[in-house]
């Protein structure tokens, strides 16, 4: 519907809500649209986050001190050893 729009429709459009809102108020609604934006998008990576599983920090550093890193490699098709190779993973730095 909206590709349908033509540009003195779009105009007459923009004519009308300047006259019921007024010039003044229409910064003051962008502005709380952007904040309402911003706080759905906010709620909506806490959101996936929740989903995650949670590990206690301790827990997994006591894992991974007990148990040595495999090294990992990629396959370019199931079955298929001549072209696999090696994946360097970064280790983790702690900073204080």
């Amino acid at each position: 519907m909206m590709g349908n729009l033509k540009p003195l429709e779009i105009v007459l459009i923009i004519a009308v809500v300047l006259l019921l809102f007024g010039a003044k108020k229409l910064p003051d609604m962008a502005r709380s649209l952007g904040k309402s934006a911003r706080i759905l998008k906010s709620e909506a990576k806490a959101m996936k986050k929740d989903d995650e599983p949670a590990t206690a920090p301790d827990a997994a550093a006591d894992q991974a001190a007990q148990q040595p890193a495999a090294a990992r490699t990629i396959q370019a098709s199931p079955g298929d050893v001549t072209s696999s190779r090696p994946v360097n993973e970064a280790k983790p730095t702690t900073q204080s």
